[in-house]
């Protein structure tokens, strides 16, 4: 693939690869043209040191095998049938989520607001979309292949065939490497929101931050309040120990909410108020351990020995 300048990305365009897909559908359902804004995701491959993925806006994939010194596009990705219908998001049209599966090293799964989420089983040179079981009325064709604003998904490494999907509305798990999509939505107030997690040592729970709708960013009530569920979904508690439970009105990104590796496992989240909250006991109590911040896009967390 003749595509990356050095520490540039550059779309392919190329005949054998890149070629003839040139536009992608614009807000107002007219092509435009693939550009490159910016990059939303970064994730480490888990077995070369040296290589590292991206997630760039326009949605497309790139892979650096020389610890990001040139970026190659994985170009069958924009490739796929689908490509010249992808529309943007109201964020822009953002590949946000990279997800590699820790038990086969070619399967990586993609999210993209507003097209929908991917799986490619052969490291990226060919992709298959993964929506069946999504529904989404703000589009035409609701359970259409494409068009599903899809928010977060998140994957435990020891069931990486069990996906997790935060969407613009809906909690949605699959059993099945994403073939198959069903909703958990259950007891939540709101089935809004951003980021979703997996806690570190039980695949079952997981862990989301409802927001009232998607025309009103800020917690339902202006109650400041994770889910949790330990049983995969469906059920859900509110974890309330240590966060604002009145006149809260912040928001939680999709990036903005990560865990580390202890025995307990820490749950942390940052906020678009500027603060970000721990908790050391996997939910059950909350601190704040930074404050007056600017909007929080993004926490990620490191374990040392």
């Amino acid at each position: 693939m003749p595509l990356a300048e050095s520490n540039k990305f550059v779309y392919d365009t190329s005949d054998s690869t890149g070629a003839p897909l040139t536009t992608h559908q614009w807000y107002d359902g007219t092509p435009h043209p693939w550009e490159f804004k910016r990059v939303w995701h970064l994730e480490p491959s888990l077995t070369d040191a040296e290589a590292v993925y991206a997630g760039v806006e326009d949605a497309a994939l790139f892979l650096s095998t020389d610890g990001a010194a040139n970026w190659n596009e994985l170009a069958a990705l924009r490739g796929h049938g689908t490509g010249s219908q992808w529309t943007p998001g109201a964020g822009g049209m953002c590949l946000h989520t990279i997800l590699l599966d820790k038990s086969d090293p070619q399967r990586i799964y993609v999210a993209i607001s507003a097209a929908g989420a991917f799986r490619s089983d052969d490291g990226g040179k060919s992709w298959r979309s993964i929506t069946k079981g999504l529904s989404s009325l703000y589009i035409p064709d609701p359970t259409a292949e494409i068009g599903h604003c899809v928010h977060r998904i998140a994957m435990h490494p020891t069931r990486p065939e069990v996906l997790y999907m935060q969407k613009h509305w809906d909690v949605m798990r699959s059993d099945n490497h994403g073939d198959l999509w069903h909703e958990v939505s259950g007891n939540l107030p709101s089935d809004f929101g951003f980021p979703i997690a997996v806690h570190a040592h039980e695949p079952e729970t997981i862990y989301v931050v409802p927001i009232k709708s998607d025309s009103e960013h800020y917690p339902p009530e202006g109650k400041l309040r994770v889910y949790r569920s330990r049983a995969g979904g469906d059920e859900w508690e509110a974890l309330t120990n240590g966060l604002p439970q009145k006149d809260c009105y912040v928001n939680v990104l999709r990036d903005a909410m990560a865990v580390d590796t202890l025995d307990e496992c820490g749950i942390y989240f940052g906020t678009s108020g500027g603060q970000i909250y721990c908790s050391p006991d996997s939910g059950d109590s909350w601190s704040a351990i930074a404050q007056n911040l600017p909007p929080v896009l993004s926490v990620e967390v490191q374990t040392l020995d």
